[in-house]
Protein backbone atom coordinates (compact mmCIF):
# COMPACT_ATOMS: atom_id res chain seq x y z
CA UNK A 1 0.00 0.00 0.00
CA UNK A 2 1.34 3.07 -1.22
CA UNK A 3 -1.12 5.84 -1.01
CA UNK A 4 0.46 7.70 1.73
CA UNK A 5 -2.66 9.06 2.99
CA UNK A 6 -3.30 11.04 -0.03
CA UNK A 7 -6.54 11.89 -1.72
CA UNK A 8 -5.27 12.91 -4.57
CA UNK A 9 -3.80 10.03 -5.44
CA UNK A 10 -6.72 8.16 -4.75
CA UNK A 11 -8.30 7.74 -8.30
CA UNK A 12 -5.04 6.70 -9.74
CA UNK A 13 -5.02 3.20 -7.07
CA UNK A 14 -8.61 2.63 -8.52
CA UNK A 15 -9.51 0.20 -11.50
CA UNK A 16 -12.00 2.73 -12.88
CA UNK A 17 -11.58 3.23 -15.93
CA UNK A 18 -10.90 6.84 -17.25
CA UNK A 19 -13.57 7.19 -19.48
CA UNK A 20 -15.85 6.43 -16.68
CA UNK A 21 -17.49 9.17 -13.90
CA UNK A 22 -17.98 6.80 -11.07
CA UNK A 23 -20.63 8.13 -9.10
CA UNK A 24 -22.23 5.08 -7.25
CA UNK A 25 -20.26 3.71 -4.37
CA UNK A 26 -23.85 3.24 -2.78
CA UNK A 27 -24.53 0.36 -5.12
CA UNK A 28 -21.14 -1.32 -6.34
CA UNK A 29 -18.03 0.14 -5.05
CA UNK A 30 -14.91 0.10 -7.18
CA UNK A 31 -12.41 -2.58 -6.42
CA UNK A 32 -8.74 -0.36 -5.58
CA UNK A 33 -5.59 -2.23 -7.43
CA UNK A 34 -4.31 -3.50 -4.41
CA UNK A 35 -7.57 -5.13 -3.77
CA UNK A 36 -7.70 -6.81 -6.61
CA UNK A 37 -4.72 -8.06 -7.04
CA UNK A 38 -5.16 -9.41 -3.72
CA UNK A 39 -8.03 -11.70 -4.48
CA UNK A 40 -7.00 -12.41 -7.63
CA UNK A 41 -4.26 -13.95 -6.37
CA UNK A 42 -6.47 -15.27 -3.82
CA UNK A 43 -8.45 -17.33 -6.67
CA UNK A 44 -5.06 -17.77 -8.28
CA UNK A 45 -4.14 -19.89 -5.50
CA UNK A 46 -7.65 -21.99 -5.37
CA UNK A 47 -7.67 -22.35 -9.34
CA UNK A 48 -3.82 -23.70 -8.72
CA UNK A 49 -4.63 -26.09 -5.86
CA UNK A 50 -7.76 -26.42 -4.34
CA UNK A 51 -6.85 -28.77 -1.53
CA UNK A 52 -3.54 -27.03 -0.11
CA UNK A 53 -5.45 -23.79 -0.31
CA UNK A 54 -8.67 -24.52 1.35
CA UNK A 55 -7.45 -26.93 3.58
CA UNK A 56 -4.20 -25.12 5.03
CA UNK A 57 -3.90 -21.26 3.73
CA UNK A 58 -7.54 -20.58 4.35
CA UNK A 59 -7.94 -21.16 7.90
CA UNK A 60 -4.85 -18.54 8.89
CA UNK A 61 -6.41 -15.93 5.69
CA UNK A 62 -9.42 -16.49 7.48
CA UNK A 63 -9.18 -15.37 10.71
CA UNK A 64 -6.72 -12.68 10.12
CA UNK A 65 -9.70 -11.33 7.47
CA UNK A 66 -11.98 -11.81 10.52
CA UNK A 67 -10.21 -10.23 13.38
CA UNK A 68 -9.08 -7.45 10.93
CA UNK A 69 -13.00 -6.12 9.89
CA UNK A 70 -13.30 -6.73 13.48
CA UNK A 71 -11.74 -4.47 14.72
CA UNK A 72 -12.38 -2.25 12.03
CA UNK A 73 -16.24 -2.11 13.13
CA UNK A 74 -15.15 -2.25 16.84
CA UNK A 75 -16.54 -5.66 17.41
CA UNK A 76 -15.22 -9.12 19.32
CA UNK A 77 -14.46 -11.42 15.99
CA UNK A 78 -16.51 -14.35 17.46
CA UNK A 79 -19.27 -12.05 17.32
CA UNK A 80 -18.80 -11.85 13.73
CA UNK A 81 -19.82 -14.46 10.98
CA UNK A 82 -18.89 -13.43 6.86
CA UNK A 83 -21.65 -13.70 4.50
CA UNK A 84 -21.89 -13.50 0.83
CA UNK A 85 -24.00 -10.34 1.47
CA UNK A 86 -26.85 -7.96 3.46
CA UNK A 87 -29.22 -9.85 1.67
CA UNK A 88 -28.59 -13.44 2.75
CA UNK A 89 -27.49 -12.33 6.73
CA UNK A 90 -30.92 -10.56 7.08
CA UNK A 91 -32.56 -13.77 5.28
CA UNK A 92 -30.76 -16.09 7.54
CA UNK A 93 -32.17 -13.57 10.69
CA UNK A 94 -35.50 -13.68 9.42
CA UNK A 95 -35.86 -17.51 8.78
CA UNK A 96 -34.39 -18.10 12.93
CA UNK A 97 -36.27 -15.87 14.91
CA UNK A 98 -39.16 -17.29 16.37
CA UNK A 99 -41.32 -13.92 17.52
CA UNK A 100 -44.53 -14.30 19.79
CA UNK A 101 -47.55 -13.62 17.93
CA UNK A 102 -49.66 -12.10 17.97
CA UNK A 103 -47.71 -8.71 17.39
CA UNK A 104 -46.24 -6.78 14.54
CA UNK A 105 -42.73 -5.55 12.88
CA UNK A 106 -41.59 -2.35 12.77
CA UNK A 107 -40.05 -1.02 9.58
CA UNK A 108 -39.42 2.40 8.45
CA UNK A 109 -41.28 3.76 5.44
CA UNK A 110 -37.58 4.28 3.54
CA UNK A 111 -35.92 0.57 3.73
CA UNK A 112 -34.62 -1.10 0.98
CA UNK A 113 -36.93 -2.79 -0.78
CA UNK A 114 -35.78 -6.37 -0.55
CA UNK A 115 -35.45 -5.69 2.47
CA UNK A 116 -39.10 -4.73 3.29
CA UNK A 117 -39.83 -8.10 0.76
CA UNK A 118 -37.98 -10.33 3.25
CA UNK A 119 -39.90 -9.22 6.21
CA UNK A 120 -43.15 -9.52 4.35
CA UNK A 121 -42.64 -12.97 3.46
CA UNK A 122 -42.33 -12.96 7.90
CA UNK A 123 -45.25 -11.75 8.38
CA UNK A 124 -47.14 -13.57 6.00
CA UNK A 125 -45.87 -17.05 7.68
CA UNK A 126 -46.31 -15.96 11.03
CA UNK A 127 -49.24 -13.90 11.09
CA UNK A 128 -47.17 -11.23 12.47
CA UNK A 129 -48.18 -7.35 11.24
CA UNK A 130 -45.99 -5.06 9.07
CA UNK A 131 -45.82 -1.28 10.10
CA UNK A 132 -43.98 1.19 9.44
CA UNK A 133 -42.99 4.29 11.17
CA UNK A 134 -42.64 7.51 8.77
CA UNK A 135 -38.83 9.03 9.22
CA UNK A 136 -38.83 12.77 8.96
CA UNK A 137 -38.17 14.57 5.30
CA UNK A 138 -35.85 17.74 5.10
CA UNK A 139 -33.51 18.87 7.56
CA UNK A 140 -34.04 17.28 10.72
CA UNK A 141 -32.00 16.42 14.06
CA UNK A 142 -30.87 13.37 15.41
CA UNK A 143 -33.81 13.95 17.98
CA UNK A 144 -36.46 14.06 15.32
CA UNK A 145 -35.27 11.02 13.67
CA UNK A 146 -35.14 9.05 17.14
CA UNK A 147 -38.90 10.35 18.08
CA UNK A 148 -40.12 8.96 14.70
CA UNK A 149 -38.87 5.23 15.77
CA UNK A 150 -39.58 5.69 19.45
CA UNK A 151 -43.38 6.56 19.29
CA UNK A 152 -44.08 3.73 17.03
CA UNK A 153 -42.88 1.28 19.60
CA UNK A 154 -45.31 -0.41 21.12
CA UNK A 155 -46.59 -3.31 23.97
CA UNK A 156 -47.31 -5.55 20.92
CA UNK A 157 -43.73 -4.73 18.55
CA UNK A 158 -41.90 -8.26 18.75
CA UNK A 159 -39.15 -6.66 16.26
CA UNK A 160 -37.99 -3.48 14.92
CA UNK A 161 -36.29 -2.97 11.56
CA UNK A 162 -34.20 -0.47 10.10
CA UNK A 163 -31.01 1.55 8.20
CA UNK A 164 -28.31 2.65 9.78
CA UNK A 165 -27.94 5.20 6.76
CA UNK A 166 -31.07 5.56 4.95
CA UNK A 167 -30.10 3.95 0.93
CA UNK A 168 -31.74 6.66 -1.16
CA UNK A 169 -30.68 9.76 0.83
CA UNK A 170 -27.59 9.02 2.58
CA UNK A 171 -29.23 9.81 6.18
CA UNK A 172 -27.71 8.76 8.98
CA UNK A 173 -30.31 7.18 11.96
CA UNK A 174 -29.22 7.33 15.30
CA UNK A 175 -29.00 3.58 15.34
CA UNK A 176 -27.28 2.87 19.15
CA UNK A 177 -30.61 5.37 20.42
CA UNK A 178 -33.15 3.28 18.83
CA UNK A 179 -31.26 0.41 20.03
CA UNK A 180 -31.39 1.49 23.49
CA UNK A 181 -35.15 1.78 23.44
CA UNK A 182 -35.75 -0.95 21.69
CA UNK A 183 -34.08 -3.17 24.39
CA UNK A 184 -36.22 -1.09 27.58
CA UNK A 185 -39.00 -2.33 25.66
CA UNK A 186 -38.14 -6.15 25.21
CA UNK A 187 -37.83 -5.61 21.19
CA UNK A 188 -35.65 -7.67 19.08
CA UNK A 189 -33.35 -4.72 16.90
CA UNK A 190 -31.92 -5.38 13.44
CA UNK A 191 -29.72 -2.65 12.11
CA UNK A 192 -29.08 -3.01 8.52
CA UNK A 193 -25.04 -0.92 7.81
CA UNK A 194 -24.97 -1.65 4.23
CA UNK A 195 -24.17 2.22 3.85
CA UNK A 196 -22.27 2.76 7.20
CA UNK A 197 -19.57 0.61 6.68
CA UNK A 198 -16.55 2.34 5.16
CA UNK A 199 -18.77 5.18 5.17
CA UNK A 200 -18.88 6.01 8.58
CA UNK A 201 -17.27 5.57 11.82
CA UNK A 202 -18.98 2.52 13.39
CA UNK A 203 -18.83 0.58 16.76
CA UNK A 204 -20.82 -1.88 16.92
CA UNK A 205 -19.38 -2.73 20.50
CA UNK A 206 -21.29 0.75 21.12
CA UNK A 207 -24.60 0.00 19.54
CA UNK A 208 -27.14 -2.58 21.73
CA UNK A 209 -28.47 -4.20 19.00
CA UNK A 210 -29.70 -7.75 18.56
CA UNK A 211 -28.38 -8.36 15.30
CA UNK A 212 -26.41 -5.52 12.78
CA UNK A 213 -25.70 -6.58 8.93
CA UNK A 214 -23.12 -5.09 7.18
CA UNK A 215 -21.95 -4.40 3.57
CA UNK A 216 -18.05 -4.36 2.49
CA UNK A 217 -18.25 -4.48 -0.92
CA UNK A 218 -20.18 -0.98 -1.34
CA UNK A 219 -18.11 2.13 0.63
CA UNK A 220 -15.45 -0.06 2.28
CA UNK A 221 -14.51 -1.14 -1.41
CA UNK A 222 -14.14 -4.55 -0.95
CA UNK A 223 -14.96 -7.57 -3.44
CA UNK A 224 -18.48 -8.49 -4.39
CA UNK A 225 -19.45 -11.51 -2.28
CA UNK A 226 -17.86 -9.78 0.81
CA UNK A 227 -20.48 -9.00 4.02
CA UNK A 228 -20.95 -9.75 7.19
CA UNK A 229 -23.54 -10.22 10.17
CA UNK A 230 -22.95 -9.59 13.65
CA UNK A 231 -24.36 -10.54 17.03
CA UNK A 232 -24.93 -8.76 19.61
CA UNK A 233 -26.81 -9.02 23.21
CA UNK A 234 -26.62 -12.85 23.62
CA UNK A 235 -28.64 -13.01 19.86
CA UNK A 236 -26.06 -16.23 18.40
CA UNK A 237 -27.76 -18.53 20.23
CA UNK A 238 -31.00 -18.02 17.92
CA UNK A 239 -29.83 -18.23 14.46
CA UNK A 240 -29.69 -21.34 12.42
CA UNK A 241 -28.17 -21.94 9.24
CA UNK A 242 -29.88 -22.09 5.96
CA UNK A 243 -27.50 -24.37 4.38
CA UNK A 244 -26.67 -27.84 6.37
CA UNK A 245 -22.83 -28.49 5.86
CA UNK A 246 -19.60 -29.49 7.30
CA UNK A 247 -20.11 -26.80 10.48
CA UNK A 248 -22.96 -28.53 11.09
CA UNK A 249 -24.35 -31.72 13.19
CA UNK A 250 -25.41 -33.08 16.48
CA UNK A 251 -22.09 -31.72 18.27
CA UNK A 252 -22.62 -28.00 16.86
CA UNK A 253 -25.62 -27.18 18.68
CA UNK A 254 -25.89 -23.40 19.39
CA UNK A 255 -26.08 -24.05 23.31
CA UNK A 256 -23.30 -26.41 23.91
CA UNK A 257 -19.75 -25.13 25.59
CA UNK A 258 -16.95 -23.67 23.49
CA UNK A 259 -18.68 -22.69 20.77
CA UNK A 260 -17.07 -18.90 20.98
CA UNK A 261 -13.62 -20.66 20.68
CA UNK A 262 -11.04 -20.31 17.46
CA UNK A 263 -11.11 -23.73 15.94
CA UNK A 264 -8.69 -25.13 13.37
CA UNK A 265 -10.64 -23.59 10.08
CA UNK A 266 -10.55 -19.78 10.85
CA UNK A 267 -13.74 -19.33 12.87
CA UNK A 268 -15.13 -20.75 15.77
CA UNK A 269 -17.97 -23.16 15.95
CA UNK A 270 -20.17 -21.45 16.08
CA UNK A 271 -19.40 -18.90 13.03
CA UNK A 272 -18.37 -22.00 11.25
CA UNK A 273 -21.40 -23.31 11.31
CA UNK A 274 -23.35 -20.13 10.18
CA UNK A 275 -20.75 -19.43 7.11
CA UNK A 276 -20.32 -22.89 5.97
CA UNK A 277 -22.21 -23.67 2.69
CA UNK A 278 -20.09 -26.16 1.53
CA UNK A 279 -17.32 -25.70 -0.95
CA UNK A 280 -17.59 -22.36 -2.92
CA UNK A 281 -15.16 -19.50 -3.63
CA UNK A 282 -14.57 -17.50 -0.33
CA UNK A 283 -11.64 -15.24 -1.59
CA UNK A 284 -13.25 -11.85 -1.29
CA UNK A 285 -13.54 -11.96 2.09
CA UNK A 286 -9.73 -13.09 2.44
CA UNK A 287 -9.14 -9.46 0.51
CA UNK A 288 -11.42 -7.58 3.22
CA UNK A 289 -7.89 -6.59 5.04
CA UNK A 290 -6.65 -4.85 2.14
CA UNK A 291 -9.79 -2.78 1.29
CA UNK A 292 -9.58 -2.12 5.14
CA UNK A 293 -6.10 -0.86 4.74
CA UNK A 294 -6.68 1.17 1.94
CA UNK A 295 -9.46 3.02 3.96
CA UNK A 296 -7.15 3.26 6.91
CA UNK A 297 -4.64 4.87 4.96
CA UNK A 298 -6.26 7.57 3.93
CA UNK A 299 -9.15 7.73 6.81
CA UNK A 300 -12.48 7.40 7.40
CA UNK A 301 -13.25 10.66 8.87
CA UNK A 302 -10.69 12.39 6.63
CA UNK A 303 -12.87 10.55 3.35
CA UNK A 304 -16.35 11.45 4.99
CA UNK A 305 -15.54 14.69 5.25
CA UNK A 306 -14.55 14.99 1.54
CA UNK A 307 -17.42 13.20 0.63
CA UNK A 308 -19.75 15.84 2.36
CA UNK A 309 -17.82 17.97 0.71
CA UNK A 310 -18.81 17.10 -2.70
CA UNK A 311 -22.45 16.12 -1.50
CA UNK A 312 -22.95 20.06 -1.21
CA UNK A 313 -21.32 20.65 -4.28
CA UNK A 314 -23.91 18.19 -5.95
CA UNK A 315 -26.62 19.76 -4.33
CA UNK A 316 -25.77 23.27 -5.06
CA UNK A 317 -25.15 22.52 -8.73
CA UNK A 318 -28.21 19.77 -9.35
CA UNK A 319 -30.74 21.93 -7.96
CA UNK A 320 -30.22 24.49 -9.92
CA UNK A 321 -31.40 22.61 -12.94
CA UNK A 322 -35.31 23.07 -13.31
CA UNK A 323 -37.13 21.05 -11.41
CA UNK A 324 -34.96 18.88 -9.76
CA UNK A 325 -35.13 19.16 -5.83
CA UNK A 326 -32.97 18.16 -3.44
CA UNK A 327 -34.34 14.87 -1.24
CA UNK A 328 -31.60 14.94 1.26
CA UNK A 329 -31.59 17.87 3.96
CA UNK A 330 -28.66 20.03 3.96
CA UNK A 331 -27.19 19.26 7.21
CA UNK A 332 -24.08 17.40 5.72
CA UNK A 333 -23.33 16.07 9.18
CA UNK A 334 -26.54 13.78 9.22
CA UNK A 335 -25.83 12.14 6.12
CA UNK A 336 -22.66 9.41 5.12
CA UNK A 337 -22.19 11.37 2.09
CA UNK A 338 -24.68 10.47 -0.47
CA UNK A 339 -27.39 13.19 -1.35
CA UNK A 340 -30.50 12.23 -3.16
CA UNK A 341 -32.34 14.05 -6.00
CA UNK A 342 -35.64 13.95 -7.09
CA UNK A 343 -35.94 14.80 -10.72
CA UNK A 344 -39.03 16.67 -12.48
CA UNK A 345 -42.15 15.26 -12.68
CA UNK A 346 -42.83 13.16 -15.91
CA UNK A 347 -39.34 12.19 -16.80
CA UNK A 348 -38.50 8.51 -16.80
CA UNK A 349 -35.75 7.46 -14.53
CA UNK A 350 -34.87 4.50 -16.77
CA UNK A 351 -34.32 7.14 -19.69
CA UNK A 352 -32.17 9.25 -17.33
CA UNK A 353 -30.10 6.30 -16.52
CA UNK A 354 -29.77 5.00 -19.35
CA UNK A 355 -28.72 8.05 -21.15
CA UNK A 356 -26.25 9.23 -18.90
CA UNK A 357 -24.14 6.12 -19.31
CA UNK A 358 -24.94 5.86 -23.11
CA UNK A 359 -23.98 9.82 -24.13
CA UNK A 360 -21.56 10.58 -20.81
CA UNK A 361 -19.83 7.87 -19.28
CA UNK A 362 -21.89 8.77 -15.68
CA UNK A 363 -22.17 5.51 -13.78
CA UNK A 364 -24.87 6.88 -11.45
CA UNK A 365 -28.17 5.41 -9.34
CA UNK A 366 -31.44 6.39 -11.02
CA UNK A 367 -34.52 5.03 -9.25
CA UNK A 368 -38.35 5.82 -8.43
CA UNK A 369 -40.06 7.56 -5.43
CA UNK A 370 -43.57 8.02 -6.10
CA UNK A 371 -44.14 9.61 -8.96
CA UNK A 372 -41.10 11.52 -9.34
CA UNK A 373 -37.64 9.72 -10.40
CA UNK A 374 -34.96 9.93 -7.77
CA UNK A 375 -31.50 10.14 -8.82
CA UNK A 376 -28.67 9.13 -6.14
CA UNK A 377 -25.10 11.01 -5.88
CA UNK A 378 -22.72 8.58 -3.91
CA UNK A 379 -19.48 9.49 -4.18
CA UNK A 380 -15.89 8.38 -3.03
CA UNK A 381 -12.50 9.22 -2.61
CA UNK A 382 -11.61 8.67 -6.15
CA UNK A 383 -14.11 11.44 -7.12
CA UNK A 384 -13.35 15.18 -7.69
CA UNK A 385 -15.26 18.25 -8.36
CA UNK A 386 -14.76 17.61 -11.81
CA UNK A 387 -16.84 14.49 -11.88
CA UNK A 388 -19.82 16.36 -10.35
CA UNK A 389 -19.54 19.26 -12.85
CA UNK A 390 -19.73 16.54 -15.51
CA UNK A 391 -22.72 14.87 -13.62
CA UNK A 392 -24.37 18.28 -13.81
CA UNK A 393 -24.35 19.50 -17.05
CA UNK A 394 -25.13 15.56 -18.47
CA UNK A 395 -27.99 15.73 -16.75
CA UNK A 396 -29.19 18.91 -17.32
CA UNK A 397 -28.60 17.97 -21.20
CA UNK A 398 -30.79 14.39 -20.58
CA UNK A 399 -33.85 16.51 -19.01
CA UNK A 400 -33.70 19.07 -22.40
CA UNK A 401 -33.71 16.46 -24.12
CA UNK A 402 -36.48 14.26 -22.56
CA UNK A 403 -38.56 17.24 -21.95
CA UNK A 404 -38.37 17.99 -25.93
CA UNK A 405 -41.57 16.81 -28.22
Amino acid sequence: MTMGGSLDQARALMMIPQSVVYLNAGSFGPLPRSVYETVAGFRHELACDPAAFLLRRVPGLLWHARTCLADHVGCDAHRLAFSTSVSAAVSMIAASLELCTPGEILLSDQEYQTMRWCWERVAARTGLRLRTFGLPSGACTEDDLLDSAVREMRATTRLVFFSHVISGTGVILPAARICEQAQARGIVSVVDGAHAIGAIPVVLRDIPCDFYVGSCHKWLLAPSGSSFLYMGRAGEARLHPQTISWGDGPDRAAESPGQDVPDIHGSTPRLRRLECEGTRDICPWLAVPDAVAFHRAIGVNRMLAYRRTLAQDARARLEALKGVEAATGSATEATNGMMGFALPRGVAAGAVQRMLWEHYRIEVSVGGLGDRGMLRVAPHAYNTATDIAVLADGLERVLHALREP
